[in-house]
């Protein structure tokens, strides 16, 4: 069997720069990060940490056809960002057919919560926090019950899929997300640590350490 070749560390140093991970392969365990703001259909300012789905993507696609990577560990911190683009990415990890693990680090706000649960199995730091709430309405609103139904079915998409690849149930979630008090001029509510597993959205609070052996464990490599 042909050997992997050794990645050209200049290579590796750009990519590392321009997309915020490794394009290329890594043997048997692939990292993919998501940091900051996840970037959408809209270019976010320049000053922004963002994450650009249209990087990301084609990496999980990658991974899922190269024999020699046996599973994804997906490091998150990250403030939220496009909908319909997080959502997208944490439907592509999902359906993947290799064993996938995520570690919250800092924070896996709004539309991260959808990216963490999409792994097979989910860990979070101690101190990281997680925040759910209502979808945010950007830009310029029409004032038509189309609007209304359009924002109702995407919360619905999101509510679901959460629910699904995790342990909460679907009143206890929506609980959450409708609650005041909690944030400032706005419904939601802010967990933190082992209350993220305690209310079920996250398996296992953990370290860099544990997500690896357990990643190691489903793909079979320890």
């Amino acid at each position: 069997m042909q050997q992997p070749l050794e990645p050209d560390r200049a290579k590796a140093g750009a990519e590392i720069k321009e997309f915020g991970a490794l394009v290329f392969p890594q043997f048997p365990i692939q990292v993919i990060s998501i940091i900051g703001q996840i970037e959408g259909h809209t270019n976010l300012p320049p000053e922004n940490k963002a994450t650009k789905y249209e990087h990301i993507i084609p990496q999980i696609v990658l991974i899922e056809q190269t024999p020699e990577v046996k599973g994804m560990l997906l490091l998150m911190n990250t403030v939220g960002g496009d909908v319909e683009a997080g959502l997208a990415i944490a439907e592509l990890i999902a359906g993947m057919s290799k064993p996938v693990v995520s570690l919250v680090l800092g924070g896996g706000h709004s539309i991260g919560i959808s990216l963490a649960v999409s792994a097979d199995y989910s860990f979070i730091s101690p101190t990281a926090s997680m925040t759910v709430h209502p979808i945010r309405m950007n830009g310029t609103i029409i004032g038509v019950p189309q609007t209304f139904d359009y924002f109702n079915k995407m919360q619905e998409r999101i509510v679901k899929f959460v629910c699904s690849h995790s342990r909460i149930a679907e009143e206890d979630y929506r609980r959450l997300m409708l609650q005041t008090g909690g944030l400032a001029n706005e419904m939601g509510t802010v967990l933190v640590g082992k209350e993220v597993v305690d209310i079920g959205i996250i398996d296992e609070i953990g370290t860099l350490s544990g997500a690896l052996a357990k990643l190691k464990s489903l793909a079979g490599l320890s």
